[in-house]
């Protein structure tokens, strides 16, 4: 199939240039279509919408500045480039301040016109790049799209909703690994700033001496190398969201200066005067309690009643069991497809494991261990030899068998549940005259998890 050529429309009331841009461009691969004045350039938009225009700005009945502008009143993203006699220079650099993408001066230089007309078609692709990746993700987030079962997850999926229609600061808390930061992202792609940008700041990973300037900016010289004006990260996320994560880890003095901003809706970029608008929507996350470190006097108390305008928490694993079975599938599928395996699921005992772990990691430690699983995987399906020990040999795994002795030579919490499973599992042997079976079944492990225990801890 014919690939379509990229249209654009040139508009000169002379004859002459439009007939030889029109034939340049063409060589190289456009669609071109042409007009002579202001007046009928709108209507070929309205009616072709070309996604580059090369139009001249003194132009009888409607000047290219008057066309341009109407174009743009239908569609802002189109890319004009002006062309000018240089005693109109000035009047150019004013239009591109207006929305034009560049200017040319005539008489103009051939190889000039193709850099410029390539760059606007490029500029064009990364914004329609960028449309549809803003699409994919408003979509990736869309609430009816979280895989649950649980009632507290639907509630508070609920909350969400809610909260993503209105512009109130959020403080989202909860245990590590709950999803803090997806919260913060599905409140953002279900908002009326889905459009504009998400930005990003883990407090905690950032020296204390650095964050001011991630927050605000700096000025060019504003300490030793700061070799050029940089914009902060309020900048960055101007007309979207700025999700703040670890918020409780900041120090003093920028509590300070971050109180004002929420409240001010303005900073100053470090080492300048210049005051900057912050037109921001805050979401803020933490694993600590805010309230406890407000009484020890290391989190500000206005500060605290700024961020907790509305509050999420966020629903610890081991508080919706109903979804680890869910989640675990999920993740098999995932890691499975990524690493071109094919497993067909989990055996018996090995979501008897997962479902009997507590997950003091929630979903991250979910998500690792199911990845761990598929590649330690040989066999169609992930059985509790496949699983992170630490899950395999979970408290909840041992309920109604003795307690190991301890003889002192055990060297760590590992070596000694690896000697008592290995003594368990020689004794419900012995019991059963060697018979294996009845050996996994008094285990409640599968035999083929049994036959693996036994190689593994060299039983006779």
């Amino acid at each position: 199939m014919r690939k379509e050529m990229p249209t654009m429309l040139v508009v000169d009331d002379d004859e002459g240039i439009r007939r030889f841009l029109s034939a340049m461009l063409t060589k190289q691969g456009f669609g071109v279509l042409t007009a002579d004045n202001g007046f009928d350039a709108v209507e070929i938009f309205r009616a072709e919408r070309p996604a580059v225009i090369l139009m001249d700005i003194r132009m009888p009945g409607m000047s290219g500045l008057k066309a341009m502008s109407a174009i743009h009143n239908l569609d802002r993203s189109t890319a004009v480039i002006l062309m000018t006699a240089y005693a109109e220079v000035e009047t150019a650099v004013q239009a591109i301040k207006d929305g034009a993408f560049d200017y040319i001066i005539k008489p103009f230089d051939i190889a000039e016109v193709l850099l410029l007309v390539k760059r606007a078609f490029e500029l064009r692709r990364m914004r329609e790049d960028i449309s549809v990746l803003h699409r994919e993700l408003s979509e990736s987030f869309r609430l009816d799209r979280i895989l649950t079962n649980s009632p507290k997850m639907i509630e508070l999926c609920q909350t969400i909703t809610k909260v993503a229609k209105s512009t109130a600061t959020v403080l989202v808390c909860g245990e590590s690994g709950t999803g803090k930061e997806l919260v913060a992202t599905a409140i953002h792609y279900n908002s009326a700033r889905a459009d504009k940008p998400f930005v990003k700041v883990n407090c905690a990973a950032i020296p204390d001496s650095l964050l001011e300037s991630e927050f605000f900016g700096h000025e060019k010289g504003a300490f030793t190398g700061a070799l050029a004006r940089r914009r902060g990260r309020f900048e960055q996320a101007c007309g979207g969201t700025l999700f703040l994560d670890e918020i409780g880890d900041i120090s003093p003095s920028l509590q300070v200066k971050l109180l004002r901003v929420l409240q001010e809706r303005e900073f100053e970029r470090v080492g300048g005067g210049d005051v900057v608008r912050a037109d921001v929507r805050v979401i803020v996350a933490t694993n600590k309690n805010l309230e406890e470190l407000v009484r020890q006097g290391t989190f500000r108390q206005d500060l605290y009643f700024r961020l907790n305008v509305v509050t999420i928490k966020t629903i610890a694993l081991r508080e919706r069991p109903e979804d680890v079975r869910l989640l675990a599938g999920y993740f098999l599928q995932k890691f499975a497809a990524e690493n071109c395996i094919e497993i067909t699921g989990f055996d018996e005992a090995a979501m008897d494991c997962l479902l009997r772990h507590d997950w003091p990691g929630n979903i991250r430690e979910l998500r690792n261990a199911v990845e761990r699983a598929v590649v330690m995987s040989t066999g169609r399906e992930i059985g509790p030899e496949d699983l992170p020990e630490q899950i395999l040999h979970s408290a909840g795994e041992f309920e109604g068998l003795p307690r190991p002795p301890f003889d002192g030579a055990v060297r760590s919490l590992r070596d000694l549940v690896h000697r008592y499973e290995a003594q368990v599992i020689t004794e419900s042997l012995a019991r059963n005259d060697g018979n294996r079976v009845k050996t996994a079944h008094d285990l409640q492990i599968s035999r083929r998890s049994l036959l693996y225990k036994i190689q593994e801890h060299g039983i006779g």
